[in-house]
């Protein structure tokens, strides 16, 4: 194996003594990537391995994500770049950990890197070698669907974007002959000679990421994968769907390369099922099968998409609301059924499903293709590492830790994240990154910055006396652009353009080799203004701005033109798509010729943190802070810590919660680094990232304090019933008390004969258009409980559907087994209770079999939801940050920034964000202040650039600017009498600068002259 300098100069002192300032990051998936830049930016060396060639894992694989339809490459390419390009980022691709040897803060791993065949010092990513292959292989990361050459980059934005050689399927190897990729190389660099080498790192911790297969749908025959063409698996439909698969986002059946119409999918392929060795819930099957139904709907008009289920598992953030539209908007056919056979049709390879039907009916229908929903299982390897890195596996396979622990390892020092704890979607595996990441950082705090390596940027280019030179870069984004907008004319016509000295397209002008064309570019042709016309700046300017500084010219420097998201993705008509773009383009360059440098400050960061929230939450991530060597100031508005848990008693997983809450006030009150304020709120907030500042009320006490960032973790609340004669019965309760009762009074229960429990209240209505997530996992867990009080009592479980996701699936399992009855009502038949001579009574259609019951409980037992916090409204207009459509606190990315807002320095976790479980609670409260600690790990932090500046001659000292603010950033200076804006303050929202009377405000980078003449573009006759 090449090592890269860095890597090598890195590796430290593997016999050294003491704690190491570095970690080893297992998997370079999204968890794995997540875990390690957050390490990295908050001062620690971090080595990334993977088996793979590249990193991204097999959220590279998909085509969206749900439920914001994100282009799933667009989100992640720049976390790909920005790893790769990271100076505390070493990556070690296409190699295994051998040998874990050490105890916590000293390990030492030996990792075996695979023969590669190519030299990565010479090869400069040209992919001339894989043209000239003459050997065709399955391509993994094409799922079996599309192929790859035996030389190859797995997918064309990969990093590192340089090949590999496949022995197996190297001629060159198998045979003795060919040698065509050693030909044809330009720089030498192909080695056939190459050998393995094993290298040894000295790390302080060990964070596992490896990530997850798919289970093989083989081991369902009866619905024919890999004996019928147009039977596939969900992740082969991932990649026709997408614009770099096979078919170029085209649906075609692999049978004949027809555009199927009637599609059908088939839930639950490998999950909730004993035969198949998986009888945990996958998780995110039924989300994602939602997700291929909306974008196939999308992709052909006449599609007709119907899913075969069991239980709509729509449990995690804004999914019901995704589900529902689905069914609603995008027309998506929803059957809950079992599929028993798929049989081929002969003469036109259609598939006919055998079902039995909601009403007990057994039926047949006929579809075009078959998706197969395949559930997830550990990768490949995974039990071989846990052997290497001694620890314990669950009875799936998957890693071993408790509630109240959950990302630690059996192994003290080695952590876990991701879908080796258990099959979860990719925020929850985001929040688990940086939870691990914070607990490894917690280990090594001492060693902190101790390997860091500081970037250093070319001197930045002076402009001012250059006359303007732009250049234009056209992304065709695999098919996302380019099959509808016609790149090459884009680019011949801004080639025309004033002033437009370079212009180029390439297929994925994000991808590594692309930004490092860009920067060759900006030296050849010595250019001072660039252009990328491709997606939204959202989410891939910050990255393009990093090629400019780079590049050695000011970062401001830059303009986006989206002709995705504005053209290709909303016009079906590829001249009016192409016409838009040119205009776009043009629009961009003329704002471009305006652009000026801006000069960004340094401001100095106090490393002390707001915890607001003192739950389980609020303490958790106040006291990974404290580990960590940070100081915070935890506010509780009750009289004592703890929060929702102090209505908790027991866990599904049998813990005892009472007592891991005095062990964790306990630990709270001890830690020095933690200040409590109880009986308190906030009533003061301003600043910025860095340097915030706040006044506390306690005990009508007063104080003001300063922080660098701020962690909002306020809880949520339980909702209160109106219906079902809550209050007007004292039989009628919610699952809260009923937990209180069995836990502190348990023989009062013992003598009841029949219990009920209706699901869903306050959730999943119009008022609550979310699943609260819990309650079932809350239902299955009580009624395990009453069955160990009285294994003769009777059970009704009333429900819409039972979203008992991950291993929380064998409780219900359980729970069945233990006689508890299960019965669905729907939104149309909820049951009824009444109360007769004090006798309760329970109407309610058995909507699986059409039967009306009549239950006559001695208790009704409510599984109620959980509503944002009451103070959320006030809380947020203090410190100025979003709240979504339901009332809980709004992530700055549903998928990738789920910890973070839209505004730097405050980050969110717990029942603040959502319903959640205490393990995903406790992961989110740590991944928070692992987010936090990269702001508070940093001496000063470069603030300013887009920011209103106020110019002093023209202001009238109306004040207009100080009213208007949604931020309170404007101030009087009495001795100038004139409106002063901090730049370290402002948020650049532009409101003071469109108000003013006089025109005294600019925001710099959106100048009146800039605005203008980008609009005056679009007027001008286009050239042809």
């Amino acid at each position: 194996m090449i090592m890269s300098s860095k890597a090598a100069s890195g590796n430290g002192d593997a016999k050294s003594a003491g704690k190491v300032g570095a970690i080893m990051v297992i998997g370079g998936g999204i968890g794995g990537m997540q875990a390690s830049l957050d390490l990295a930016n908050a001062g620690f060396k971090v080595y990334l391995v993977d088996k793979s060639s590249s990193i991204g894992g097999r959220m590279a694989q998909l085509d969206k994500t749900f439920p914001t339809n994100d282009c799933s490459m667009c989100t992640i390419s720049p976390k790909l770049i920005e790893v790769d390009k990271h100076l505390n980022i070493d990556l070690v691709t296409y190699a295994e950990v051998e040998a874990i040897e050490g105890d916590v803060g000293n390990f030492t791993v030996r990792v075996r890197c695979k023969a590669k065949s190519v030299d990565y010092s010479r090869c400069t990513g040209c992919g001339l070698c894989q043209e000239k292959c003459p050997t065709k292989v399955d391509s993994e990361f094409e799922a079996a669907i599309g192929k790859r050459k035996a030389i190859y980059v797995p997918y064309p934005q990969a990093v590192p974007n340089k090949p590999v050689i496949d022995r197996e399927h190297c001629l060159k190897f198998t045979k003795g002959k060919c040698g065509v990729c050693a030909k044809k190389c330009p720089t030498g660099a192909i080695n056939y000679d190459d050998t393995d080498k094993v290298v040894e790192f000295n790390v302080g911790a060990i964070i596992l990421a490896p990530g997850y297969d798919t289970v093989d749908a083989r081991l369902k025959p009866e619905y024919g994968f890999g004996r019928y063409k147009n039977v596939i698996t969900s992740l082969q439909y991932e990649r026709l769907l997408s614009a770099s698969g096979p078919t170029q986002g085209h649906i075609k059946r692999p049978s004949d390369g027809a555009v199927p119409h009637r599609i059908a999918w088939i839930q639950c392929v490998g999950s909730r099922d004993a035969l198949c060795g998986n009888e945990y819930c996958s998780s995110v099957c039924c989300m994602y099968a939602t997700k291929e139904a909306i974008m196939t709907a999308e992709h052909e008009k006449e599609a007709k998409c119907t899913i075969f289920f069991n239980d709509i598992r729509a449990f995690g953030k804004g999914f019901e609301r995704y589900y529902i539209g689905a069914e609603k908007e995008s027309g998506v056919r929803y059957i809950r059924g079992i599929v028993s056979t798929v049989r081929e049709m002969q003469k036109t390879k259609n598939l006919l499903l055998k079902y039995v039907s909601d009403d007990g009916e057994i039926k047949e229908e006929e579809f075009d293709m078959v998706v197969l929903s395949v559930g997830l299982t550990p990768s490949k390897g995974t039990k071989e590492l846990a052997k290497v890195a001694a620890i314990e596996l669950d009875s799936h396979g998957y890693a071993a830790t408790s509630t109240f622990q959950p990302n630690e390892s059996s192994r003290p020092g080695v952590f876990v994240c991701g879908a080796f704890l258990a099959p979860m979607d990719i925020p929850e595996t985001v929040m688990t990154a940086s939870s691990a990441a914070a607990a490894s950082a917690e280990l090594v705090s001492s060693e902190r910055g101790a390997l860091a390596a500081h970037k250093e940027y070319p001197a930045e280019r002076e402009i001012a006396e250059e006359e303007p030179r732009v250049g234009v870069f056209v992304c065709r984004c695999g098919t996302n652009i380019g099959r509808i907008v016609d790149v090459p004319k884009v680019v011949e016509y801004a080639k025309m353009l004033p002033h437009v000295k370079f212009a180029t397209e390439s297929l994925f002008t994000c991808s590594t080799d692309s930004t490092r064309g860009i920067a060759d570019a900006i030296k050849e042709h010595n250019l001072n203004r660039v252009v990328v016309a491709a997606c939204t700046p959202a989410t891939h300017e910050p990255l393009f701005q990093e090629t400019l500084r780079e590049a050695g010219l000011n970062k401001f420097l830059f303009e986006m033109a989206n002709i995705r998201n504005q053209c290709s993705w909303v016009h079906e008509d590829a001249a009016l798509a192409t016409a838009k773009s040119i205009d776009l383009v043009r629009m961009a360059v003329y704002r471009a010729l305006q652009l000026e440098p801006i000069r960004q400050l340094e401001s100095p960061v106090t490393q002390k943190a707001l915890v607001i929230g003192g739950g389980l939450s609020g303490m958790t991530a106040a006291l990974s802070l404290a580990r960590q060597g940070f100081e915070s100031y935890l506010v509780e508005k009750g009289d004592k810590l703890g929060g929702y848990l102090n209505r908790l008693h027991y866990t599904l997983e049998g813990d005892d919660v009472p007592k891991q809450v005095r062990e964790l006030v306990d630990e709270v009150k001890k830690e020095q680094l933690i200040k409590v304020f109880a009986n308190a709120e906030v009533t003061e907030f301003g600043g910025h990232i860095g340097n915030f500042h706040a006044a506390i009320k306690s005990n009508g006490k007063t104080e003001k304090i300063d922080i660098g960032a701020v962690i909002v973790a306020t809880g949520a609340q339980e909702y209160q019933p109106t219906e079902y004669l809550y209050s007007k019965s004292p039989n009628v309760l919610t699952q809260l008390e009923l937990e209180e009762r069995i836990a502190k009074d348990p023989a009062t229960l013992k003598n009841a004969k029949t219990i009920v429990m209706i699901q869903c209240v306050g959730s999943r209505d119009e008022e609550h258009v979310y699943c609260s997530r819990v309650c079932c996992g809350q239902a299955v867990k009580n009624a395990l409980k009453l069955k160990e009080l009285n294994p003769a009592m009777k059970i009704y479980v009333l429900h819409r559907d039972i979203r008992t996701y991950a291993a929380k699936e064998l409780a219900y399992k359980k729970a069945r087994e233990k006689g508890v009855l299960f019965l669905r009502y729907d939104t149309e038949h909820k049951p009824e209770v009444v109360q007769t001579n004090g006798k309760l009574s329970v109407r309610a259609q058995d909507v699986s079999i059409g039967a009306m019951l009549d239950i006559k409980p001695d208790m009704v037992v409510l599984s109620t939801g959980i509503v944002p916090h009451a103070t959320n409204p006030e809380l947020s207009s203090l410190l100025k940050v979003s709240l979504d459509r339901d009332g809980f606190y709004l992530e700055a990315h549903l998928k990738l920034r789920p910890l973070d807002f839209s505004s730097d320095g405050i980050f969110l976790c717990g029942l603040a964000h959502s319903p959640k479980y205490i393990e995903e609670s406790i992961a989110q409260a740590r991944g928070a202040a692992s987010r936090a600690a990269d702001v508070l790990s940093k001496q000063s932090l470069t603030v300013g650039g887009i920011v209103s500046v106020v110019e002093a001659e023209k202001c009238v000292a109306c004040l207009t600017c100080v009213r208007v603010c949604p931020y309170g950033v404007p101030e009087f200076k009495e001795e100038e009498g004139v409106a002063y804006i901090e730049p370290a303050a402002c948020h650049g929202c532009g409101i003071c600068a469109a108000v003013c009377p006089n025109k005294a405000i600019q925001v710099r980078h959106y100048k009146d002259k800039q605005i203008i003449a980008k609009c005056e573009a679009l007027y001008e006759t286009a050239k042809t």
